[in-house]
């Protein structure tokens, strides 16, 4: 890659920081329980909703509750529950339908980031009806308010209900892609511990990794603010102080309430500072396999802070000191950025390392895997290629990486095929 380009980079992602100072950033206003969305409803003068949600969530009724209350309230609710795991185009244009048909008046997103990805589609659609879905994919081209949105998160780890982006898939052409822009962030989150606790353990390590992920690229951004590095520290910390827990113990609803504080947290933080590479490899994978999202994120978390190497290494030094992965040094000083700022290069490099082993050794623990079978050799270069036009020039990366960069990530969770033997390649 030449240095023009990687210039080139640096001055676009400099120039998107200094005009997200003038955007309209938020945290959604959070509600506790499902009386108090009633209560805001009532209040709002809102009798048709519509619950945007999937098949997963209908089989196992946890739509159940919140129904029986609005119903009970005289708030009727329009249910589309088709939304796929990875939503597409088609979704949302069929929940846009369905809401104007319905005459409906706010939209209620009840799961994880698909069913949330679909209703900011359906209601960015409400407010751009003359535009097709791959007309607003990328930057601020939505810029209006949309009705009354509302999420109510089933799993701890997406951070979509804080979020400014809805990822969507086109089917035609296998792609998954981001529409970023403010207006897209819920106008209420509705954190309640109770709509996570039936997840299973292999969804709660994904999901919660996930959140991890967000935490961890979010910081190593160089768009952070003084809230979203705040946000990030504090959501990494709490990920690595209960993520264990909920995972052995599903009924932990302390547990499962401090993940959903993470996974916000984590939302709130890379929705202004941006992700990076494990998020623009992982979104390819869930375009062309339908990899759930969070899994591809847990698999790929520590072999894209390895591939960032020392750019990385003093925001990773910092995490490591704040989740409690490594002791902070013996130095006399009243504040963590004074205790930063007094860290060798050498301390920098061990705790980064102690950092990516402790990412390593929670995934052990939690089962996840170290390759994703569903991946094909052949198909490399082209996920390389989607990756490389989703994260570059945009996200503000340690170390903007080429092509050959990207494969070689790709080809440490691939698995191949010796003599009818599964072998794991490593690096």
């Amino acid at each position: 890659m030449s240095v023009f380009y990687r210039a080139y980079c640096r001055i676009y992602q400099q120039a998107f920081r200094l005009a997200a100072n003038f955007l309209p950033w938020r945290k959604p206003e959070t509600l506790d329980s499902i009386a108090a969305l009633v209560t805001l409803l009532q209040g709002k003068e809102i009798s048709r909703v519509l619950l945007v949600t999937d098949a997963g969530i209908l089989k196992v009724g946890l739509d159940r509750d919140l129904v029986k209350a609005l119903g009970s309230s005289q708030i009727t609710v329009v249910c589309y529950g088709d939304t796929e795991p990875n939503p597409t185009i088609a979704n949302i244009e069929e929940a846009r339908a369905l809401y104007l048909e319905q005459d409906c008046q706010a939209l209620i997103a009840l799961g994880g980031g698909s069913p949330m990805d679909c209703a900011k589609g359906a209601g960015m659609r409400l407010v751009k009806p003359k535009k097709q879905i791959p007309q607003l994919r990328g930057q601020l081209k939505v810029r209006r308010r949309l009705p009354l949105l509302i999420a109510i998160p089933t799993t701890a780890g997406t951070g979509s209900e804080t979020t400014l982006a809805a990822v969507v898939k086109d089917p035609s052409t296998g792609e998954k892609y981001a529409i970023n822009d403010p207006s897209l962030i819920p106008h209420y989150a509705l954190l309640d511990p109770s709509f996570t606790s039936s997840l299973p353990p292999a969804i709660t390590a994904a999901t919660g990794l996930d959140a991890l992920t967000h935490a961890v690229e979010a910081y190593l951004g160089q768009e952070n603010t003084g809230s979203t590095r705040a946000d990030a520290l504090a959501a990494a910390a709490l990920v690595f102080e209960s993520l264990k827990t909920a995972y052995e113990h599903g009924d932990d609803l302390e547990a499962r309430h401090t993940m959903q504080q993470a996974a916000f947290l984590a939302g709130a933080a890379f929705t202004r500072a941006y992700v990076g590479y494990v998020h623009a490899c992982a979104h390819q994978m869930g375009g062309m396999y339908g990899t759930p999202h969070g899994l591809a994120n847990a698999v790929l978390l520590p072999i894209v802070l390895e591939a960032y190497g020392t750019p990385a290494e003093r925001a990773l030094a910092e995490m490591a000191i704040v989740t409690g992965v490594v002791e902070p040094p013996e130095v006399d000083e009243t504040t963590l950025a004074r205790m930063f700022r007094r860290l060798t290069r050498a301390q920098r490099h061990e705790y980064a390392q102690a950092f990516i082993a402790a990412i390593r050794k929670l995934s052990d623990e939690l089962g996840i895997p170290h390759q994703l079978p569903e991946l094909k050799e052949a198909d490399i270069p082209l996920l390389t290629k989607r990756a490389l036009y989703e994260a570059n020039p945009l996200y503000p990366v340690p170390r903007i990486m080429d092509a050959t960069e990207i494969e070689a990530i790709y080809r440490k969770i691939l698995v191949t095929r010796d003599a009818g033997q599964e072998q794991e390649v490593h690096a």
